[in-house]
């Protein structure tokens, strides 16, 4: 069955190997590589180091036989990661979902790459199966790049398809490999809930993703309803206390409020995954929500409850709230239960930041980090 779906899924056991030695016979990937670790040098020196980063790779995977070995030498990678670009990690909500189910983990999106290497961390802490990663093949614009995801339990979400009749085909495929992987191969799946980034820190849901979910569904056996309680979904909420792309995100939304539109650069994908990962983050949580019931009968209601989900469970950072205050005036007073105490980031350092963008940049910036409150006391309005 799995072959069926060979085209977009992650690598198998028995293919790694082959991938490993591609991967490090791609004078490309290989570039990126020593460029990471050396800098300028590498780019002077591309010859010299190519041999050096093919060996310390081949090392680094040596005892390498399978995904699962993969996925130690990635958490190795984590661990360091972590340890450099961020203040501390936590998670909450994992201890209220049973360990032998597989959930379509739904998550919020403000990182490319992250997002689910957070996810797939908290799980990995709790001894968790990790998850099958859903990526778009507009970030796939290199081999290397496709090899190096599907190693990491990434499948692919076609996007690039010009024809209708093709975009369907391949939506209902993608459909099909979720539900194959979650109830044949009892494998957990992250998704985000939007298409691309929530780049002004507002997370919402497109219904669209959610229809998507539903092709798989057999129309005759089962409603609307028992179909999305089937597939386990659970909300994610991924807070960071800091935005490593947040100058970048606030130059983008800037251009298209005073121009209408934004051109993409032609690998500027590539430099934010770069720049997410390597960036300060500060301190980064994951909570994990509750599972849809079977009371959801339309895509909108899913989107709707995962928003709320997602909301009620965002972890806000002291930087969340200096910015709601640069914005709305110091005095502005906030619910107590708003508050997140502990942070990394000072009040003047925070400023300091924003600062150094420019100066009509600064309240896209600012609502990247002030939008999290918002939705929240927004979402306390419709409670009442």
């Amino acid at each position: 069955m799995s072959d069926l779906f060979a085209e977009i899924r992650p690598y198998r056991d028995d293919e790694l190997t082959a991938v490993v030695q591609r991967l490090l016979h791609s004078r490309e990937f290989l570039d990126v590589i020593a460029r990471w670790r050396f800098g300028a040098l590498a780019r002077l020196l591309p010859w010299l180091l190519r041999p050096v980063v093919r060996g310390f790779l081949a090392w680094e995977m040596r005892n390498v036989t399978d995904v699962r070995s993969m996925q130690m030498v990635i958490k190795a990678y984590m661990d360091r990661m972590i340890g450099r670009s961020s203040s501390g990690f936590t998670s909450s909500g994992l201890d209220a979902l049973p360990a032998n189910k597989a959930f379509l983990y739904m998550s919020n999106h403000r990182d490319i790459t992250m997002d689910p290497a957070f996810t797939n961390y908290a799980l990995y802490r709790e001894d968790r199966e990790t998850v099958r990663i859903a990526i778009g093949d507009n970030l796939l614009t290199k081999p290397w790049v496709a090899d190096l995801m599907r190693l990491n339990k990434s499948f692919i979400v076609k996007r690039s398809l010009s024809s209708p009749r093709q975009f369907l085909a391949a939506t209902k495929t993608l459909s099909a490999y979720i539900k194959y992987s979650l109830l044949e191969e009892r494998a957990p799946i992250w998704i985000a809930q939007r298409e691309g980034r929530a780049k002004d820190g507002r997370d919402l849901t497109e219904p669209a993703i959610v229809k998507m979910l539903a092709m798989s569904r057999n129309k005759g056996e089962q409603s609307f309803a028992e179909h999305i309680a089937g597939l386990g979904i659970v909300p994610v909420a991924i807070s960071y206390e800091l935005d490593p792309c947040d100058a970048l995100k606030a130059a983008e939304l800037y251009q298209r409020a005073t121009q209408g539109s934004y051109e993409k650069g032609e690998q500027e994908d590539i430099a934010s995954i770069g720049q997410g990962i390597a960036g300060n983050k500060g301190r980064v949580h994951v909570s994990f929500g509750t599972p849809l019931g079977d009371d959801m009968d339309t895509p909108a209601a899913v989107a709707e409850e995962v928003d709320r989900q997602v909301i009620a469970l965002y972890c806000l950072h002291p930087t969340n709230v200096y910015a709601y205050r640069m914005l709305h005036g110091d005095d502005v007073v906030l619910p107590d239960e708003l508050y997140l105490e502990d942070g990394d980031c000072s009040a003047a350092d925070f400023a300091a930041r924003i600062d150094a963008m420019p100066e009509q940049h600064r309240p896209y910036a600012l609502a990247i980090y002030a939008n999290a409150i918002t939705s929240k006391l927004d979402l306390v309005g419709r409670s009442c």
